[in-house]
């Protein structure tokens, strides 16, 4: 079995993802350090290349790349990285469907909703920080009684926009420009017995729905572009009421909100977990 993986700074996460994501039939392994993030793909020699140890180019930056033989275990191995994750407030309980649910006071693990995930090809069961600071901040919403139309945008596997639906904060859309992920979010919402509208949309050339609560768990490059679609001086555009930002480094959680503030948004709390931060902004 080879391992193909690439290796680059966090920024660079999402376009180092796009690269390995076709050649990713069962899933995209990832892993991090202290300044860098690294996504591996297997495969048996023949359908993944084997290369040396060498720099590649990816928009005009250079990842590092390499790969290795391992044992044909991958299979099972990949499954170790998707472990349950329960919100801060143990009112969620996220797990892949392979976890069975446990039982203890209260609920599941104590908490009130379990939510079932498959990943899918990489597209997570919420155990990255990102995730995690914005299912943190809708459970503070459902907490406070939120009622709202919620967009996820970029959704992934869903579970943002499932999370949103269990917690009765909906009615919820999810959008996401890979029709992979579109495909199985819908099974999620299916297998999570809740509604939620997903469909396949480009952010970058085509408007997100009305919503009154956009959570946005992309990237910098992403999210700053995306508050165009939110020009105040522009009557049809789309204008929520509420924003949850993730996907952003600490190092840029200042340039992000500096570009909603200048679209008629404040901050009204920054939440952080190691390198990474999300925000919560209000018109």
């Amino acid at each position: 079995m080879i391992r193909l993986a690439i290796r680059c700074r966090p920024e660079l996460a999402e376009q180092a993802l796009a690269e390995l994501v076709e050649l990713a039939p069962s899933g995209v392994e990832e892993r991090s350090g202290e300044g860098w993030v690294e996504y591996a793909v297997y495969g048996p020699p023949g359908e993944i290349p084997e290369l040396p140890h060498l720099k590649a180019a990816v928009g005009d930056a250079l990842l590092d790349l390499y790969t290795e033989q391992v044992e044909d275990d991958w299979a099972e191995r990949w499954r170790e990285f998707h472990k349950p994750v329960i919100t801060s407030d143990r009112r969620l309980r996220v797990r892949p469907p392979w976890i069975e649910a446990a039982a203890g006071p209260g609920g599941v693990d104590g908490v009130e909703i379990e939510i079932v995930i498959e990943p899918g090809r990489a597209f997570g069961t919420g155990a990255h920080a990102t995730t995690r600071l914005c299912l943190d901040l809708l459970c503070e919403l459902a907490g406070a009684g939120l009622k709202a139309r919620v967009a996820d945008l970029g959704t992934g596997s869903g579970v943002l926009a499932i999370a949103a639906a269990r917690l009765k904060i909906g009615p919820v859309f999810g959008c996401d420009n890979d029709p992979a992920a579109v495909a199985i979010a819908r099974q999620n919402a299916l297998a999570n017995r809740v509604e939620v509208e997903f469909a396949r949309l480009d952010l970058r050339s085509a408007r997100p729905p009305e919503a009154d609560l956009w959570v946005a768990n992309l990237t910098a490059p992403i999210l700053r572009p995306l508050a165009a679609w939110l020009d105040r001086d522009d009557p049809t555009a789309p204008a929520p009421s509420r924003l949850i930002l993730s996907g952003v480094l600490q190092r840029e959680a200042e340039s992000v909100g500096a570009v909603y503030r200048a679209a008629g948004y404040r901050l009204q709390t920054i939440r952080s977990d190691g390198e990474w931060a999300a925000l919560a902004m209000v018109r």
